[in-house]
C-alpha cells in the first residue's frame, strides 16, 4: 500500500490466509495494500476482489487480474462504507495497522484475516495485568473478537522485516457493552497515558476530578475493559465531562 511496505512473497502463507477466510464465490473481499498481487490472484480465483493500492508501480499489473476492481488510493482516505464487501484479507502496512484496523471496525463486514507485526498482534489479544495490555487492547476488545492464528517468519516477505508477523482473525461484534463511546475513548486514553498512576490521579491529570471514582485506587493495567466502561458510565451519569 505504501512505499517501503514489506510485501508477502510466500504463496503458501497466502493460501493459508484464504483458507482461514472460508471463501466462496458469493464473497466480495477487500484487500488493502495489494502490492505484487500474490494474495490478490489467489483470492480472485474464488471471489471478487476490491484491491486498494497507493503505489503506482503495481496498479497496471493488478488491473490485469480478472475479477479484481483496483482502487488507486490511500486506504486511510477511502470511505469503506461506500464499498460493498463482506470479508477482508490483507497484509497490512505495519505503520498504519492501528488506524486501518479501527477504520475497518467502523465498516460493515463479516470477517477479516489480517497480517500484523507480531508485537501489534500481541497487544490486540493481551489480557489485563500483562505488559502488552493497552489502550489498543481495550478499544479493540470493545468492537471485535481477535484470534491469533499463526506466526509468520520474516523470510515470507520482501524486503525481509526485522520482526516476525502474525495472521489474526477478526470478527466484528458491533459493541460489546453499553457505554458512551466518546467518554469511554477519552477515559481509556487518559488512564493508559498515565498507566503508572492510580485511576483517580490519572483522570485528575486530564482535568477529570471526582472523589469517589469507581476503581480509583487501581491502575489501568489492572482493570478489564468492562470495568473501564463502568468508570466511563459513572462519569457520564454524573455529568462530570
Amino acid at each position: 500500500m505504501k512505499l517501503g511496505q514489506n510485501f508477502l512473497i510466500d504463496e503458501r502463507v497466502a493460501s493459508r490466509q484464504i483458507k482461514y477466510a472460508e471463501l466462496n464465490k458469493n464473497d466480495v473481499v477487500l484487500e488493502i495494500g495489494a502490492g505484487y498481487g500474490i494474495l490478490t490472484k489467489k483470492i480472485a480465483k474464488i471471489a471478487r476482489v476490491i484491491a486498494i493500492e497507493i503505489d503506482s508501480r503495481f496498479i497496471q499489473s493488478l488491473k490485469k487480474i480478472p475479477n479484481v476492481e483496483v482502487i488507486h488510493a490511500d486506504a486511510l482516505k477511502v470511505d469503506f462504507n461506500e464499498l460493498n464487501f463482506n470479508k477482508v484479507i490483507s497484509n497490512l502496512p505495519y505503520q498504519i495497522s492501528s488506524p486501518i484496523t479501527f477504520k475497518l471496525l467502523d465498516a460493515d463486514f463479516e470477517l477479516a484475516i489480517l497480517m500484523y507485526q507480531k508485537e501489534f498482534a500481541a497487544r490486540l489479544i493481551a489480557k489485563p495485568g500483562s505488559k502488552d495490555y493497552s489502550r489498543l487492547t481495550v478499544m479493540a476488545y470493545y468492537k471485535a473478537d481477535f484470534e491469533l492464528l499463526e506466526e509468520v517468519p520474516p523470510k515470507a516477505f520482501k524486503p525481509m522485516p526485522k520482526v516476525a508477523s502474525c495472521i489474526v482473525r477478526v470478527k466484528p461484534i458491533g459493541k460489546r457493552f453499553s457505554v458512551d463511546e466518546k467518554i469511554f475513548e477519552r477515559i481509556t486514553k487518559a488512564i493508559f497515558q498515565h498507566r503508572r498512576k492510580k485511576i483517580k490521579n490519572a483522570l485528575a491529570s486530564e482535568g477529570i476530578s471526582i472523589e469517589k471514582i469507581p476503581y480509583g485506587d487501581y491502575r489501568a493495567e489492572q482493570l478489564s475493559p468492562e470495568q473501564i466502561a463502568y468508570i466511563a458510565n459513572f462519569i457520564s451519569e454524573h455529568g462530570i465531562v
